[in-house]
C-alpha cells in the first residue's frame, strides 16, 4: 500500500472511530461499572469485532450479507436487541459507585470481551461502511491481503486508542458520583442510550 493512500486511511480510521455510536456507550458504560483496567476487556472485545467485520468485508461475505434481504435483516435485528437487551441490563445494574478499593467484579474477563465483540460484530451499519470505504484505499494491482492487514492493525490501533479514551473519560469522572441516586441516573442515562442505539439500528436501510 502506498504511504500516501495509507496516511489517507488513517485520517479515515481516526474519524470512524471518532464518530459516536455504540461502541463508545459500551466503553463508558463499562469504565463507570467496572473501572478502567477491568474495562479494557471490553474494549478488546470491540477491537476482535472490528477486525471480525473487516474480515468479512475481505473475503467478499460482506457483499453477499448486503446484497441479501433476509440475512441483511436477521443480523441488524440481532444486533438492535442486543443492544436493547445491554440497555436494559444497565438500566437495572446496581446503584453502587465504583471505587478504588476494587470496581464491579461481576463482568468476568470473557463475558466483557464477548460483550464488546457482539456489539462491533452484530452491526450490519459497520459492514456495509467497510464495503463503502476500505474499496477505496485497496489497489486492486497489489496483492490484497496485506492491503487488508494493513488497514486492520490501522483500525485496530486508532479505535484502541480513542476507545480507552471513552472508558478512561467515564473511570474517573463518571467514577466520582458517589450518591446511589447519581449512580442510578448514570446508570439509566447509558441504558437509554444503549436502546436508543438499538431503536437507531433497526431503521437502518441499505442503500438503494
Amino acid at each position: 500500500m502506498p504511504l500516501e493512500t495509507w496516511l489517507a486511511f488513517v485520517v479515515a480510521a481516526w474519524l470512524i472511530s471518532l464518530s459516536p455510536g455504540a461502541g463508545a456507550i459500551s466503553c463508558m458504560a463499562a469504565g463507570m461499572r467496572y473501572g478502567y483496567a477491568r474495562a479494557m476487556w471490553n474494549i478488546l472485545g470491540l477491537q476482535l469485532g472490528i477486525l471480525f467485520v473487516l474480515a468479512i468485508v475481505a473475503a467478499g461475505l460482506g457483499a453477499i450479507m448486503a446484497a441479501s434481504t433476509t440475512l441483511f435483516a436477521a443480523v441488524k435485528w440481532l444486533g438492535a436487541a442486543y443492544l436493547v437487551y445491554l440497555g436494559i441490563r444497565q438500566w437495572r445494574a446496581p446503584a453502587a459507585p465504583v471505587t478504588d478499593a476494587g470496581a464491579d467484579v461481576t463482568g468476568t474477563p470473557r463475558q466483557l470481551v464477548t460483550r464488546g465483540f457482539l456489539v462491533n460484530a452484530t452491526n450490519p451499519k459497520g459492514i456495509v461502511f467497510m464495503l463503502a470505504v476500505l474499496p477505496q484505499f485497496i489497489d486492486p494491482a497489489l496483492p490484497q491481503l496485506p492491503q487488508y492487514v494493513v488497514c486492520g492493525a490501522t483500525l485496530f490501533f486508532t479505535d484502541l486508542v480513542v476507545m480507552s479514551g471513552y472508558t478512561g473519560l467515564a473511570a474517573r469522572v463518571l467514577r466520582l458520583l458517589r450518591e446511589p441516586h447519581h449512580v442510578r441516573w448514570v446508570n439509566r442515562t447509558f441504558g437509554g442510550l444503549f436502546v436508543a442505539a438499538g431503536a437507531v439500528l433497526a431503521t437502518f436501510r441499505r442503500a438503494a
